[in-house]
């Protein structure tokens, strides 16, 4: 009998230890699901841009020094460079419904969590782009693939083939590329690159592509909020103007440095940069 009561009190007290282990579990099988389609969604975005037409050049998953990002660096999905334009493209594995407009900071999932407006993102990447291929800004084409584990509650102009922002389905993805192309064509009949530059501009990303696996597990660690972030922040906070050697907010550095052809790298304050 007191075998049995004893044995009644160890089944209770073992059983929210093993209920807590059980959603452990499931929370990382979900977790390890979640990277494994956000893998084959990338899979299936780099396998149609590498089935593009031969004289246009693809670049994936590129690591860039950038001093306007809080890591110090840019990883910028992916890279197609074609005489008509360069598409500068940000892949997503959210599930739910996507709401958001074009100028709005932030854009809800589900209506439970927000992100960042990924136009907002893949505007630095563009930036860094320009200033290693010394594109003009209006022959760059922003797009922001997701998976079809979303749907699309945006802006309407974000659809519209005549935008330079443009926000799609990974399926669909070489489709808009295409229609884009063909918009540009109709519209501006010329190309705006060669191919010598298109060899030029994709040798130049090439040459700046950071493949030292230290570096980039730095940079993953610092969209983590560890060490390398926390640099980057100290580092703001002692950014002076190179005129009067005021101190300037980390905002103001960051408008400096992403802006090289005005500041020549430099960073000034408000009054010094009239």
């Amino acid at each position: 009998m007191i075998a049995k009561i004893l044995g009644l009190f160890q089944s209770k007290k073992e059983e929210p230890t093993t209920k807590k282990m059980m959603q452990n579990k499931n929370k990382q099988e979900q977790q390890r699901k979640s990277v494994r389609k956000g893998e084959i969604g990338e899979y299936k975005v780099n396998i149609q841009l590498d089935q593009m037409p031969k004289e246009y050049k693809h670049l994936a998953d590129l690591l860039v020094t950038n001093p306007a990002a809080k890591s110090g660096y840019s990883q910028i999905d992916h890279v197609l460079l074609t005489p008509y334009a360069i598409f500068v493209i940000e892949t997503k594995n959210y599930q739910g419904e996507i709401k958001g407009g074009r100028d709005d900071k932030q854009w809800s999932v589900n209506n439970r969590f927000t992100m960042m407006n990924p136009f907002h993102q893949n505007y630095g990447h563009i930036e860094i782009v320009r200033k290693i291929t010394n594109a003009p800004r209006e022959a760059i084409v922003s797009l922001i693939s997701f998976t079809r584990r979303a749907t699309f509650s945006v802006d309407p102009a974000l659809r519209k083939i005549s935008s330079n922002d443009l926000i799609v389905y990974d399926i669909e993805l070489t489709e808009f590329i295409e229609r884009k192309i063909n918009y540009i064509k109709l519209t501006e009949k010329k190309s705006k690159f060669t191919a010598e530059q298109i060899d030029e501009m994709y040798l130049a990303l090439k040459q700046a592509h950071i493949t030292d696996p230290a570096i980039r597990a730095l940079h993953t660690d610092s969209l983590k909020g560890n060490g390398l972030a926390a640099q980057k922040t100290k580092g703001d906070e002692r950014a002076k103007c190179a005129s009067c050697g005021k101190p300037v907010p980390p905002k103001v550095k960051e408008y400096c440095l992403a802006n090289p052809g005005r500041f020549i790298g430099k960073i000034y304050c408000y009054d010094h940069q009239k």
